[in-house]
C-alpha cells in the first residue's frame, strides 16, 4: 500500500476514534501493524494527535476563552478548571511511573489491545444497559470527589485498546454522571492529558524523531483534524439518541478481528 493512502487511512482512524469510546491507540496500533506502516521515532503517530486535539479546541474555544478570561474573577469558572486540573492529576503520576512499562510492554503486545477491546465492549453493553437515574446532569459541576475519581478511571486507558474517554464515560456512568456531560466532560479532559502526552512522547522519542515524511505527517495531520472535527460535533446528541451500544459492538468486532487476525498471520 502507498505510504499516502496509509497515511490518509492512518488520519481517518485516528479522528475518528480519538474521542468516541473505542480506543484510537488501540486502532492505531492494531492497523499500523497489519498495514505495516511505522514512522521512524513514531513521529508520524504522535504528531497527527495533535490534529484530533485542534478539533476539540475549535469547537469548544469560545468556552475554553471564557474560562481562560474568567477564572480569576469568576467562581464557576475556577472551580471547573479546578476540577479539571484534579481529574488530570492521577494520569500525571501514573503515567510518569509507568510511561517506560507502557510504552516497551503494553503497546508492543497487539493480543493485550484485542482483549481491552473486548473486554471494554462487554463493560460499556452492562453501562449502556443500566437503570440508574443520573445525579449529575453538568460537566462543568460535578463535585471535586467525582472528577478526582474519573481522573483514576482515565488512568485504565494507559494500556491501550482500554480507551481514555471509554474509561473517563464508563467512570462517569457508575458516578452518577448522565451519557452525554460524561461524553462532554471527557472532551474537556482530553486537553490537558493529550496535550501532555503528546508534549511528553516529544520530549522522550526527540532524539528519534524523524521529520524527513513531512508530506505524510501533514497528511495524516489534516485527515485526523477533519474528521475530529466531525466526530466532536456530532458526537453528543449521537450519544443521546443512541448511547453507547454502537460503540461497544464495534470495540467487540475489531477486538475479534485483531484476534482472528493474528491468529491467521502468526502473531498470537
Amino acid at each position: 500500500m502507498a505510504d499516502w493512502l496509509a497515511a490518509i487511512i492512518l488520519g481517518l482512524v485516528e479522528g475518528l476514534t480519538e474521542f468516541i469510546p473505542v480506543s484510537s491507540t488501540g486502532h492505531m496500533l492494531l492497523l499500523g501493524h497489519f498495514l505495516g506502516f511505522e514512522s521512524n521515532g513514531k513521529t508520524f503517530e504522535i504528531v497527527i494527535q495533535l490534529g484530533a486535539l485542534l478539533a476539540i479546541i475549535s469547537v469548544y474555544f469560545k468556552r475554553l476563552w471564557m474560562l481562560a478570561t474568567r477564572w480569576p474573577f469568576d467562581p464557576d469558572a475556577r472551580r471547573f478548571l479546578i476540577g479539571l486540573l484534579v481529574a488530570f492529576a492521577p494520569a500525571v503520576v501514573i503515567g510518569l511511573l509507568a510511561y517506560d512499562f507502557i510504552k516497551t510492554v503494553l503497546f508492543e503486545t497487539p493480543l493485550v489491545i484485542c482483549i481491552a477491546l473486548i473486554v471494554g465492549g462487554l463493560l460499556l453493553l452492562w453501562l449502556d444497559r443500566m437503570k440508574k437515574v443520573p445525579t449529575f446532569l453538568e460537566a462543568d459541576r460535578y463535585p471535586l470527589r467525582v472528577y478526582f475519581l474519573i481522573g483514576l478511571f482515565q488512568c485504565l486507558a494507559m494500556v491501550p485498546g482500554v480507551s481514555r474517554s471509554g474509561a473517563t464515560i464508563a467512570g462517569g456512568l457508575l458516578l452518577g454522571t448522565d451519557k452525554r456531560s460524561a461524553a462532554e466532560f471527557s472532551f474537556f479532559l482530553a486537553l490537558p492529558t493529550m496535550g501532555s502526552a503528546v508534549a511528553y512522547d516529544l520530549l522522550k522519542s526527540w532524539d528519534r524523531l524523524d521529520f524527513s515524511d513531512t508530506g505524510l505527517i501533514a497528511i495524516g495531520f489534516v485527515t485526523a483534524f477533519l474528521t475530529a472535527l466531525a466526530v466532536v460535533r456530532f458526537l453528543l446528541d449521537f450519544v443521546s439518541r443512541h448511547g453507547f451500544a454502537p460503540f461497544a459492538w464495534w470495540r467487540i468486532a475489531v477486538g475479534v478481528a485483531g484476534i482472528v487476525g493474528l491468529a491467521l498471520t502468526g502473531g498470537l
